[in-house]
């Protein structure tokens, strides 16, 4: 059976920058990636790779970070002051902050500068503008 959009599937990965780092893996988590194919639950490269495998298959793919993260988005790098931030937190450069907006959603945002009264925080993707490489291997295709 050939995996086609609407499968739902569980698959076993490790996703490593150009430079070798792993970045992700299912090993990680103890558990398979489980998704529903074309559905946009993961990230475009990957969606799109899977599509035409078999179960048992095993695929090694790089994607571009137009069908990743996408390029960091300049505007998404903003000045704030330090009294809006979390006082119960060790404030340096390279500190990863979760934000909370108020429809919900969380966003992790990384201290890029910090000094007496305001810290720089980049809200892009961590993986934003980096090219995804992915060994990826098709463990389940779920009825």
């Amino acid at each position: 059976m050939v995996i086609k959009k609407g499968d739902k599937i569980k698959v076993s990965y490790e996703g490593t920058l150009d430079d070798g780092t792993v970045f992700d893996s299912s090993a990680n988590h103890n558990k398979l990636l489980e998704f529903i194919v074309g559905s946009g639950q993961v990230i475009k490269g990957f969606d799109e790779a899977v599509m035409g495998m078999k179960k048992g298959q095993e695929k090694t793919i790089k994607i571009k970070p137009s069908e990743a993260y996408g390029e960091p988005n300049p505007q998404l790098i903003k000045k704030v002051p330090l009294d809006d931030l979390p006082k119960d937190k060790k404030l340096d450069k390279g500190t990863v902050l979760v934000i909370n907006f108020p429809n919900g959603m969380q966003l992790p945002a990384v201290i890029k500068e910090i000094d007496k009264k305001e810290a720089t925080l980049d809200l892009n993707h961590p993986l934003a503008g980096k090219t995804l490489n992915f060994k990826i291997k098709i463990e389940e295709i779920c009825k």
